[in-house]
């Protein structure tokens, strides 16, 4: 499913915010009002697929913050997973303190929603 010229879906999760407050009731339309958005997805937290990228887009904040883009990630863990990888330093692990959104996707609704969950 393609969302080429769609309006990006709303959702309504919690999350952890780069600042590292969790919020029960984030709201990526509120977020992300007039401004650019980019979502990104990956699999899991604390799997070593996908930190070094995390990393990378992490380095990258200040650009996109300077034109004026809100950067989150999504995966199906927690936010209390999210918020313990992000708090796991780099060398034993973890992210290190992101400063991006990341979200708690448990029931998959935003994966379904974005056509980027593999059918099991």
């Amino acid at each position: 499913m393609s969302l080429v010229t769609r309006a990006a879906p709303d959702f309504t999760v919690p999350a952890v915010l780069g600042s590292g407050e969790i919020v029960k009731q984030y709201n990526f339309k509120g977020a992300t009002k007039d401004k650019y958005a980019l979502i990104f997805f990956y699999p899991l937290d604390f799997t070593f697929v996908c930190p070094s990228e995390l990393i990378a887009l992490d380095h990258a904040m200040p650009e996109f913050k300077s034109r004026g883009v809100e950067v989150i990630s999504v995966s199906i863990d927690s936010q209390f997973t999210h918020n313990a990888w992000r708090n796991t330093p780099v060398n034993k692990g973890g992210i290190g303190p992101v400063k991006y959104t990341m979200v708690a996707d448990v029931a998959h609704h935003i994966a379904r929603a974005y056509g980027v969950e593999h059918p099991t």
